[in-house]
């Protein structure tokens, strides 16, 4: 029986325990280089919707008894894009006294964010100046809706490359 088989066992271990160690803090400094964007889905810190989360729901409960908001452009485009939204009460009748602040944002980066405020109101149709797209891809447009003490998130996918839009 060969003693010096079982004297390598120390240095194998040892040598594992480093190269772990090692890599967990390759693994922080990489990370830690990487931009982090931050959530800002209600147009407010994650941590502040989170604190009033249950207010935003009851928000959107009481604009969504009252009045409807309709994400009506035709599509985004790199060119010229034209963001419009109409806004009715239950009876289908035109709301043009609301307030729309409204943000188009890329979803992972902040460095292209627009706001977009003093629409043309025209029967109930909400309809901003024309903006230029940076970029190609998937765009956020974030919405804010107050209509007298009455008060909606709206926000929308849009892409474009596609006419297709979602609410999330």
């Amino acid at each position: 029986m060969n003693k010096s088989n079982g004297r390598i066992w120390p240095y194998a271990i040892s040598t594992s325990i480093i190269l772990v160690f090692g890599a967990c803090v390759a693994t922080i400094v990489v990370a830690s280089k990487l931009p982090v964007e931050k959530s800002d889905t209600y147009m407010m810190g994650y941590h502040e919707a989170d604190a009033s989360a249950n207010e935003l729901i009851q928000a959107r409960i009481e604009f969504n008894r009252n009045y409807k908001i309709e994400y009506i452009t035709d599509g985004l485009s790199l060119d010229s894009s034209l963001i419009k939204y109409r806004v009715t009460d239950m009876n289908s009748n035109p709301i043009d006294t609301a307030t729309l602040k409204v943000i188009v944002t890329r979803p992972n980066n902040h460095k292209h964010d627009q706001e977009l405020i003093n629409p043309t109101v025209e029967n109930g149709v909400y309809t901003f100046s024309t903006i230029t797209l940076p970029k190609e891809g998937r765009w956020d447009i974030m919405a804010k809706i107050e209509v007298r003490d009455l008060q909606r998130f709206y926000n929308v996918k849009a892409d474009t490359r596609t006419k297709e839009a979602k609410e999330y």
